[in-house]
């Protein structure tokens, strides 16, 4: 198949993503974009751009929604419980999980070795996608159309979030004991970036108040941040 082929089935692909899920089809390209991974853009045609900017977008777009979202829907909580299940609902594998239940897979674009690996349901890579997708949502709709699209979402979890003994993750439990201790936000750093483009392992730093404490590895920064997370929990003896 030609790279033109190639393509046009891509976008072929896209379109029925995007119209399956009554959006408006009013730049293809934008949405094509979200769904496209850098080992596409490495492989097969490298004058694209691939999804990383708009996944940034979209992550800050989803941190917004899901906060107002478990604000409002939640009155009794405190803001630490907040914290956790905003945290619990962002997380690699929650996003993931939405992106498997529209079917992004098999719209992904994908180099071949990502493709050959597996990659249509790798966590990290449908996480990305799905931020991504959030991000091309909102520069096409503004606030409103995000929030229509990921609401939605979030109120399809509502049972399954207190279906399980714990809704805390390392980054939200050390961030709740830093400032129980008056230290304010731990911030998170990246080290190191290991690894091929298409297959990068990530190296991210925790500290708090400046001081070092503890390192993780991961395929995505969420996941090298939890690791993080978790190894400086154990040093300081939070359970």
């Amino acid at each position: 198949m030609s790279r033109r082929a190639h393509n046009g089935a891509e976008f072929d692909s896209v379109k029925a993503l995007v119209e399956s899920l009554g959006l408006p089809v009013k730049n293809l390209s934008l949405y094509a974009r979200a769904l496209t991974h850098r080992s596409f853009v490495n492989e097969i045609a490298t004058t694209l751009e691939d999804n990383e900017r708009l996944e940034f977008l979209g992550d800050a777009v989803l941190d917004f929604v899901v906060g107002a979202w478990v604000y409002q829907r939640f009155p009794e909580m405190a803001e630490g419980e907040l914290t956790q299940l905003r945290s619990a609902l962002v997380r690699t594998d929650a996003l993931a999980a939405f992106a498997r239940r529209l079917d992004f897979g098999p719209s992904l674009r994908l180099g071949r070795g990502e493709l050959g690996s597996g990659g249509r349901d790798r966590d990290n890579i449908l996480c990305g996608a799905f931020e991504a997708f959030v991000g091309a949502i909102y520069l096409e709709q503004d606030i409103q159309g995000a929030i229509a699209f990921i609401e939605p979402l979030l109120e399809s979890t509502r049972d399954q979030l207190f279906a399980g003994p714990d809704l805390s993750d390392p980054k939200s439990r050390l961030q709740e004991w830093s400032q129980g201790q008056k230290l304010g936000a731990p911030s998170y750093v990246l080290v190191d970036k290991l690894g091929p483009e298409h297959s990068r392992t990530f190296e991210i730093e925790v500290r708090i108040n400046g001081e070092p404490l503890g390192r993780g590895r991961g395929p995505s920064k969420a996941s090298a941040e939890q690791e993080a997370a978790k190894i400086a929990l154990e040093k300081l003896g939070v359970k």
